[in-house]
C-alpha cells in the first residue's frame, strides 16, 4: 500500500457508527447522548487532536489541591451540567461556593459588586447608585428590539443607561466571561432571555427586572470536589466510545451511504467511514472541515473571532485576603489583570491550609500578552494583585501560568441568526451537525447542551433512516 493511500477504518456490518470530531465537553456530551439514543451496539468514535480530553476543562494538582487551569465552575442555575454530573455518577462530588460577594476594583480599592443586576445591567437604578449613575434615558414607548433583531451590548447599555454603567459594571462582567469588547458582543447571543424581554419593553431596566432571577437562596454555581476533570473522565467512560487522542480530522467527504473522514498525519492518513458526524471543534477548524461540504456553514464559522487569555495561579502560606470571592476590574482602570478569584475562600472544600488565588489576564485584542514568558506574566499578575488589594503581596510558595490562545469565541450581533442559517444549510446534508462554544455559548452547561442537541439531531436522522429501511 502506498504511504499516501489511507488505511481504512470501517464499521461492523449492521452497526451504526458515528464520528464525533472534538473531545472537549461538547463532543463528550454528544457521545454520551448518542450512546443513550442509539443503544449499546452503536459504534461511537471520538477523535481529539490533542493528547488529552476535556478542552477548556483541565484539572491539575497544584499546591496539594485539585485546581482548575481553565473553566472553573458549573452554572447550577441551568440543569445540563448538574444533570450530566449526576447521570455519570458524580452527584456526591457536587459542591457549591461560599456565600461571598465579588468585588469591583475601582481606583485602587475593592468595593462590593452590587446585587440586583443581570450581567451588570441593573433592574433598579437604586441597586447600583453607590457605583454609578443608572438613570435611564427617555424612551419612545416602543419595544427596544423588534422580533429577531439584534444589537451590541455596548450600544444597548450606552444608549439607555450611559457610559458609566457600561464601563464600571457591564464591561467587567462580560470581560470576565468572554474577554470581549462590549461594542462587538451580541445581546441576543450573550443574554438571550434579555433579548426576548426587550421585544416586550421600552425600558431596559424594566426588561431586566422582569427576567432577573429571584433570590432563592440556591447557589448559582457549583464545581466538583476533586476537580472538573472528573466530569470529563466519567462522561467519556459512560459514553463507551472509542477514544482516539492525537488524531486530527483533516477532510470530510459525503458518500452515498454516509461519510468518510480523512484523519491522522498527512504521510500516513486514515480513512474513517461513518453513518453520521458531529463536529465539535473551534470555529476555525470546523470551517476548514466544512468548506468543501457546505460553504455557507463554513463561512459563518470562519467569521467567529476568538479572544485569548492567560491564567496565573498562586499559592500562599499567608496572605491577607478580604472576605470576598474575588474581584473584577474595569478596562478603564488600565490594568492587565481583569479579574481574580480567591479560590480557597470561594470554594471551602479546598481547605485553608494554603490560600490559592487565580488571576485572569487578557481581553480581545491583547493577544500579544501571551507572548511574554511565564516569569514576566507572574510578576505582572503579582504586582497588580497587590495594587488591587492595597498591600504588598508576599512571595508565593507555588505558581503556574496557563495560556489559552483563542479560547473564547466572540458573538457579534446577528450571531444566532447566522448560526441558524448555517444549521439549515447543513440540514440538507443528512447526518452531520455542529456543536460547541463556537456556535451555542461559552460555559460548561452551554457546551453540554450544545453537544446533546447535536446528538439528538443525528440520532433522529439515523433512527428515521433505520425505520425507512425496514
Amino acid at each position: 500500500m502506498s504511504p499516501m493511500t489511507p488505511a481504512r477504518v470501517t464499521g461492523t456490518p449492521g452497526r451504526t457508527r458515528v464520528l464525533v470530531v472534538g473531545g472537549g465537553i461538547s463532543g463528550l456530551a454528544a457521545a454520551y447522548r448518542l450512546r443513550e439514543r442509539l443503544g449499546p451496539d452503536a459504534e461511537i468514535i471520538v477523535a481529539e487532536q490533542s493528547m488529552r480530553l476535556g478542552g477548556k476543562i483541565h484539572t491539575v494538582d497544584f499546591a496539594g489541591r485539585s485546581v482548575e487551569t481553565g473553566a472553573e465552575s458549573l452554572l447550577a442555575a441551568r440543569p445540563e451540567a448538574i444533570d450530566l454530573a449526576r447521570a455519570v455518577g458524580l452527584g456526591d462530588a457536587i459542591v457549591h461556593p461560599a456565600p461571598l460577594k465579588p468585588a469591583l476594583s475601582l481606583g485602587g480599592r475593592l468595593v462590593d459588586f452590587p446585587a440586583g443586576h443581570m450581567m451588570g445591567i441593573p433592574g433598579d437604578p437604586a441597586d447600583v447608585a453607590a457605583i454609578a449613575d443608572a438613570k435611564e434615558r427617555p424612551d419612545n414607548g416602543l419595544p427596544i428590539l423588534e422580533p429577531g433583531a439584534d444589537m451590541s451590548v455596548g450600544a444597548l447599555v450606552r444608549e439607555r443607561l450611559g457610559d458609566e454603567i457600561l464601563d464600571r459594571l457591564v464591561s467587567p462582567m462580560l470581560g470576565g466571561v468572554y474577554a470581549g469588547d462590549v461594542d462587538r458582543l451580541s445581546v441576543r447571543a450573550v443574554m438571550p432571555q434579555l433579548a426576548a424581554a426587550l421585544e416586550r419593553h421600552a425600558r431596559l431596566t424594566e426588561a431586566v427586572a422582569e427576567i432577573k432571577r429571584p433570590a432563592t437562596g440556591k447557589p448559582v454555581f457549583a464545581t466538583l470536589d476533586g476537580g472538573l476533570g472528573q466530569l470529563v473522565t466519567a462522561t467519556s467512560a459512560a459514553a463507551r466510545a472509542e477514544i482516539r487522542l492525537g488524531m486530527t480530522v483533516r477532510e470530510l467527504r459525503q458518500t452515498a451511504t454516509g461519510w468518510e473522514a480523512i484523519a491522522g498525519p498527512v504521510p500516513d492518513p486514515i480513512k474513517i467511514t461513518a453513518d453520521a458526524l458531529v463536529i465539535a471543534v473551534p470555529a476555525g477548524p470546523a470551517a476548514e472541515l466544512l468548506r468543501a461540504v457546505e460553504p455557507q456553514a463554513a463561512a459563518v464559522l470562519s467569521g467567529v473571532a476568538y479572544a485569548s487569555v492567560a491564567l496565573a495561579a498562586f499559592a500562599f502560606d499567608k496572605i491577607d485576603l478580604p472576605e470576598r470571592s474575588g474581584f473584577l476590574t474595569p478596562a478603564s482602570e488600565g490594568k492587565t489583570v481583569k479579574a481574580a478569584t480567591f479560590s480557597t475562600k470561594k470554594w471551602p472544600h479546598l481547605g485553608r491550609r494554603r490560600q490559592i488565588v487565580r488571576v485572569s489576564m487578557g481581553r480581545i485584542g491583547e493577544e500579544a500578552l501571551l507572548q511574554y514568558d511565564d516569569a514576566t506574566l507572574a510578576k505582572t499578575a503579582l504586582r497588580e494583585l497587590g495594587e488591587h488589594l492595597g498591600q504588598r503581596v508576599p512571595d508565593p510558595v507555588d505558581q503556574r501560568i496557563d495560556r489559552w490562545g483563542g479560547a473564547l469565541p466572540q458573538y457579534t450581533p446577528g450571531h444566532d441568526a447566522r448560526v441558524a442559517a448555517a444549521r439549515e444549510a447543513l440540514a440538507s446534508h443528512r447526518g452531520i451537525t455542529i456543536a460547541g462554544a463556537a456556535v451555542d455559548g461559552v460555559g460548561i452547561a452551554a457546551c453540554i447542551a450544545s453537544g446533546q442537541r447535536a446528538a439528538d439531531i443525528v440520532a433522529a436522522q439515523l433512527n428515521d433512516r433505520s425505520n425507512d429501511s425496514k
